[in-house]
C-alpha cells in the first residue's frame, strides 16, 4: 500500500511529518510512503533513510495564509496538490496533510474529485468521550450550510466509516439538536429527522444534545458544518483548558503535589484520552479517494496516527463501499 504525505503541511513540517512517517512504516510492514516536499529540508530528518519511504521533490507548498482555491490553481507543483494528483492518478491510495484546511478541501474536491451521488462531501472529526471510545462528528467544517439530504448522506458515510475503520457493529447515529424530542429544532433538523428515521441503511437513535457528546451514547453525530465546527473548536478548547487547569492545581503547593503523585497514572490516562494526537486526523468523506486532514499543530505521534487512519480506510475499502452504497438504491440492507 502506498500513501502520499504532504511533508510541507503543518506548523512543524517537515520534521514531525518525517518522524511520523518513519514510525508508521515500522508499525505497518506493507506500507510505503511518498513524502512530497523539498528534498533538502526533508532529508536531514530521514537520517539513514528507509527502504519504504520515498521523496518526491518540489520547491512549492501551500502556507496557512494562502487563499485555498487560488493557491491550488496557481501553485501547480505545491506538495499538497501533487499528493492529490497522485491519488487521482492511482499512484497513491490516500493523501495525508496537516496543512491549510481550506486548500486540502479544495484539493480533495477539484483534484481528487467528488463521488457521484454525494452532493456535499463532509469533514469527519473523531472526538474522545468519557466512555473511553470515540465519536465521529460530521460535518465539522467542510460546508457551512446543509440540506436534510446532506445530513442523510453524512449519516450513511459516518455509519460505514465507523463500521469499517473503527470496527463498530451497527454504529448508533444521532442528530445534533437542542432537544431530544423529534419535533424540536430548526427547519433543517425537523426535516432531516424523518429522513434519518426512515433510512434502512443506518441505525438512527434520534436527536442528541451537545452535552451528551462526551457520554458516548452515540457513535456518529450529524449536523451542518457551521454548528459542527463551533462544537469541534469548543470541544478542543474545553479539553485542553481543563487539563491545563488540573495541572496548575496539582502544582499549586506541596500538598497538591503530594496528591498529584497519588493520581499520576490516572491523570496520564485522562491526558491521553483527550489528546488530539491519539485520534490522528479528520477524513473527508464523499471524495473519490482517501483524504485525511491532520491537525495543523500535529506532533509526530499525531502524524503516525493520521497515516494509520488512512491505512485503515484503505484496508476497509471505505471509498468503494460508499460508492457502491450510493449506486445500489434503497434496497441496501443494514
Amino acid at each position: 500500500m502506498k500513501l502520499a504525505v504532504d511533508a510541507m503541511g503543518g506548523d512543524r513540517a517537515p520534521q514531525v511529518i518525517v518522524e511520523g512517517a518513519l514510525s508508521a512504516v515500522q508499525t505497518w510492514k506493507d506500507l510505503e510512503i511518498v513524502l512530497v516536499g523539498d528534498e533538502q529540508r526533508i532529508q536531514p530528518f530521514l537520517k539513514a533513510g528507509h527502504s519504504r519511504i520515498h521523496i518526491r521533490h518540489t520547491k512549492e507548498w501551500i502556507t496557512a495564509e494562502d487563499e485555498p482555491v487560488k493557491s491550488i490553481r496557481r501553485k501547480k507543483e505545491a506538495s499538497m496538490v501533487l499528493c492529490g494528483e497522485m491519488v487521482k492518478n492511482g499512484e497513491a491510495e490516500a493523501l495525508i496533510s496537516a496543512g491549510n484546511t481550506g486548500a486540502l478541501m479544495a484539493t480533495a474536491l477539484l483534484i481528487v474529485g467528488r463521488m457521484a451521488g454525494i452532493e456535499r462531501p463532509a469533514l469527519a472529526s473523531i472526538l474522545p468521550t468519557l466512555a473511553g471510545k470515540s465519536v465521529m462528528l460530521l460535518d465539522s467544517g467542510a460546508n457551512m450550510d446543509a440540506s436534510p439530504q446532506h445530513l442523510l448522506d453524512y449519516a450513511e458515510m459516518g455509519y460505514l466509516y465507523m463500521n469499517r475503520v473503527q470496527h463498530i457493529d451497527k454504529p448508533r447515529i444521532g442528530l445534533l439538536n437542542v432537544g431530544t424530542e423529534a419535533a424540536k429544532g430548526n427547519q433543517l433538523t425537523k426535516q432531516a429527522y424523518p429522513l434519518l428515521e426512515a433510512s434502512d441503511r443506518i441505525r438512527f437513535v434520534g436527536n442528541i444534545e451537545a452535552r451528551d457528546l462526551v457520554s458516548g451514547e452515540v457513535d456518529v453525530v450529524v449536523c451542518d458544518g457551521f454548528i459542527g465546527n463551533v462544537v469541534l473548536k469548543f470541544y478542543e478548547g474545553i479539553g485542553s483548558g481543563l487539563l491545563r487547569e488540573l495541572k496548575s492545581t496539582f502544582l499549586a503547593n506541596w500538598r497538591t503535589k503530594l496528591g498529584a503523585l497519588l493520581v499520576k497514572q490516572e491523570f496520564k490516562r485522562m491526558q491521553k484520552k483527550f489528546d488530539y494526537a491519539e485520534y490522528g486526523g479528520a477524513p473527508m468523506l464523499g471524495i473519490e479517494g482517501i483524504c485525511i486532514k491532520a491537525h495543523g499543530s500535529s506532533n509526530a505521534r499525531a502524524i503516525h496516527n493520521a497515516i494509520g487512519q488512512a491505512y485503515e480506510c484503505v484496508k476497509g475499502n471505505v471509498v468503494e463501499t460508499i460508492r457502491e452504497l450510493k449506486h445500489m438504491g434503497d434496497d441496501e440492507p443494514k
